[in-house]
């Protein structure tokens, strides 16, 4: 299970996150949902320590750690626990899509090279890139350079992977492979904690949403509490604008 209790970030006086709690269960697939600005990627980033939190700590498995006062040690033992897929891919250009995926293992796991190329060809299989272990990131689509690095985070064979918005960089036509990819991740019992706002990605693939917005969680539930029966306004005003055609039940 991975916890994260009172989490509070600030940029100067900006607070982008004012005291979150959440708790994700082993296996389960968390959708984080909300405007612009509301700090969700920054949520994502803090429990990766890609940015260092203000106050709160974070549990995953049997290693807690505080926010403000990790040290490197337990910064590292919460990476090797965690994995995250970008945005905009994050792939070394000069490498192969082989060697972007060994890279986590052999470098920062320090797997024998035997046993990482295994690992890294089944996560490359799985994500439907046999044929292009040869290539460079610049040789292939968007959506295939997202696969790249979701099987890389696959390779790691985290407690959690943390998507933040993966498709949210890519032409609309490759969005669908990406997000079928993520399904059979899914499927596999990983724990994800995804961000995006793919509406019907999340209702299908969720076993739990939050929505959050300045900062705060404004409510949490199911897929169908949330989408078709939520309780806060400020809930209703985002679907409203987001699902003009779903017709939830207010």
């Amino acid at each position: 299970m991975i916890e994260v209790k009172e989490i509070h970030k600030a940029f100067g006086k900006n607070e982008v996150l004012k005291g979150i709690d959440l708790k994700v269960k082993k296996g389960e697939v968390v959708v984080v949902l909300g405007p612009s600005g509301s700090g969700k990627t920054t949520l994502l980033r803090c429990i990766n320590f890609l940015e260092k939190a203000d106050g709160g700590e974070l549990s995953i498995k049997d290693t807690t750690v505080p926010f403000a006062t990790a040290t490197k040690q337990q910064i590292q033992a919460v990476r090797r626990q965690t994995a995250m897929v970008f945005q905009n891919y994050n792939l070394f250009q000069n490498k192969t899509v082989l060697e972007n995926v060994l890279e986590g293992l052999t470098v920062v796991r320090k797997i024998p090279i035997t046993e990482a190329r295994e690992r890294a060809c089944h996560a490359l299989d799985k994500v439907g890139l046999k044929e292009k272990y040869d290539a460079f990131p610049s040789q292939l689509s968007g959506g295939q350079q997202q696969r790249v690095g979701i099987a890389r985070a696959v390779a790691l064979n985290p407690e959690v992977i943390l998507f933040d918005e993966p498709t949210s960089a890519l032409d609309p036509e490759l969005v669908g492979g990406v997000l079928n990819v993520m399904k059979k991740v899914a499927e596999d019992g990983i724990t994800m904690i995804v961000v995006t706002h793919e509406m019907s990605f999340a209702s299908d693939i969720a076993n739990h949403i939050v929505f959050m917005d300045g900062g705060v969680i404004v409510e949490e539930g199911t897929p169908d509490n949330i989408f078709f029966h939520p309780k806060q306004e400020r809930t209703k005003q985002f679907l409203e604008r987001i699902l003009p055609k779903w017709g939830y039940n207010i």
